[in-house]
This record gives structure tokens, C-alpha cells and sequence, in this order.
């Protein structure tokens, strides 16, 4: 049974705060650092171009003075997240964690891993290294959104019983 309109959009507003509390936990805290001192800010091992894309004027919206319109774009984001699996779940093996997973690496691989191909490997020549510990905060990121949509999509009073088991 496919979960309700109201269902979808819970669970997109959830994945869209699941999307933004852990890109503040990977790149804003360990990646970035609060002060820009972070360990993908090192002039030491970061490129130059990349820096100045974070550190020049003007600097990036979600570091302004004004994140706001970006943590609503990520909870529009975790919107069409929610809709996606609302589609594509039912093909999926039961389970919160086995959809949350196969959830997790649509977004993964379709969003996250083309960005840092086409963006911080080819326009901003990072090293591969930080790409690698990008890609590891991407995971952690799909993972949170998928484990946030798929929960509340598969729980409560019409959530699959059987998803619930995994």
C-alpha cells in the first residue's frame, strides 16, 4: 500500500532536517570547522582553488550570514527524497533499514558522487584523498536521510508491518 500524501511530506520534512543536522555534524564541524580551519580548509593538502571558493567574496550562501535559503532548499531536497521512495520503495525488499539503504544509495549515487566528480575533482582539483573523506560524509549524509524517510514511511499506524522488521 502506497503511504499517504501526508505520510510523504513527514517524511520529506524529517529527511530534509536529517540532510541538514548531518552536514553540520560532517562538513560544517569536522570538514569546514566553525572558524574555516577544518581539515578540508588545510592549504596544506587542499587545493588553493577550492579555498578561495569557500573563503573568497562573496563566500557561499550556507556559510553567510544567511544559511536560511539552503537549509530550505535541503528540506525541499528531503521533500522530493520522500516522493522518490514513495515510488520506488514498493519494489524494494521489505525492511526500514534495507530501503533505507537502497534509498541512501539512489541519493548517494546520483547527487552526491556526480557532484564531487564533476565539481571538487574537475573544476576545483581537489586532491583525491579529501574527495575520499567527502565521499565518506556523503554516505553518512544519505544514510541519515534514508534511515529518517524510510522510518517514518514505514512505521506508525499505516506502515508496513512487515518493513518494520529488518
Amino acid at each position: 500500500m502506497k503511504p499517504s500524501l501526508l505520510r510523504t511530506i513527514v517524511a520529506g520534512l524529517a529527511g530534509g532536517a536529517a540532510l541538514n543536522a548531518s552536514m553540520v555534524l560532517t562538513f560544517r564541524l569536522l570538514g569546514f570547522g566553525w572558524n574555516g580551519h577544518g581539515i578540508l580548509m588545510d592549504p596544506e593538502v587542499q587545493s588553493a582553488k577550492l579555498i578561495g571558493v569557500w573563503s573568497g567574496e562573496p563566500v557561499p550562501i550556507v556559510v553567510s550570514s544567511n544559511p536560511a535559503p539552503i537549509v530550505v532548499g535541503l528540506i525541499l531536497f528531503g521533500l522530493l527524497h520522500a516522493f522518490f521512495y514513495r515510488m520506488a520503495a514498493v519494489a524494494w525488499p521489505r525492511g526500514i533499514v534495507r530501503r533505507a539503504g537502497l534509498l541512501a544509495f539512489a541519493v548517494f549515487t546520483f547527487s552526491f558522487l556526480f557532484w564531487e566528480f564533476f565539481t571538487p575533482f574537475n573544476q576545483l582539483h581537489e586532491p583525491v584523498k579529501l574527495i575520499g573523506l567527502e565521499l565518506v560524509f556523503w554516505a553518512i549524509i544519505a544514510l541519515a536521510d534514508g534511515l529518517a524517510i524510510a522510518a517514518v514511511m514505514e512505521t506508525g499506524p499505516r506502515g508496513s508491518a512487515e518493513a518494520k522488521s529488518s
